[in-house]
């Protein structure tokens, strides 16, 4: 992967993981029933689900290019557009407040893993993602060890900040990070790279 790739790679990660939904939510609720430290765990189960998305996500792709390359850029323009679909839902649920996740009882780990994994974004979210970014004719494992690393490293800072506002500002954190203002700029960030990378997908176009 290019530089230039991963800057774009990277920045629509960094979007991507930080847009508010369950996993902000729960993440800080954790860090107001549990302190940071205590609510550290909720943020290794999100990352347990990423890294096994992201492994799922990599065998998806390489099917894909193996079956036929006329496929693999179907499969691009459809997660194209699921990207400017999550634009659109986050525009629309913008005014909605978060909802603190419920904390009582079991495992802050498994609770989180099953929250992310239920996350309508994910599976179709992550498979998306790496259509757009994952060159054909680059081996797969190749690119893997750029991608992961840094989809993890984004995805663990943007939780763990989530945990930490959560601490340090109690229940207010939710509606901080809920203001309407900065869920439609992380909307529009959505449908915008859903846009480009769609049109880069289109034939002749890549």
């Amino acid at each position: 992967m290019s530089w230039e790739g991963w800057t774009v790679f990277a920045s629509f990660w960094a979007v991507f993981v930080t847009t508010p939904g369950p996993n902000a939510a729960n993440c800080i609720t954790n860090g107001v029933a549990l302190g940071f430290r205590r609510a550290l765990p909720g943020v290794a189960g999100i990352l347990t689900q990423a890294a096994l998305f992201l492994a799922l996500s990599a065998l998806g792709v390489s099917a894909l290019l193996l079956a036929s390359p006329e496929l693999f850029q179907l499969a691009k323009l459809i997660g194209a557009g699921f990207l400017v679909y999550l634009g659109i839902r986050t525009w629309r649920q913008a005014g909605r407040a978060l909802r603190a996740a419920e904390t009582r009882g079991g495992s802050v780990y498994v609770r989180a893993f099953l929250i992310a994994t239920i996350n309508p974004k994910s599976v179709a979210g992550y498979l998306a993602a790496f259509t757009q970014f994952v060159q054909p004719g680059v081996p797969i494992g190749a690119q893997m060890w750029v991608i992961v690393p840094t989809a993890l490293s984004l995805t663990a800072l943007s939780y763990m900040g989530y945990t930490a506002l959560g601490a340090g500002l109690g229940r207010s954190a939710l509606g901080a990070v809920a203001s309407r203002p900065l869920r439609r700029g992380l909307a529009v960030c959505f449908i915008v790279y859903g846009a480009l990378l769609g049109a880069t997908a289109l034939p002749g176009r890549a």
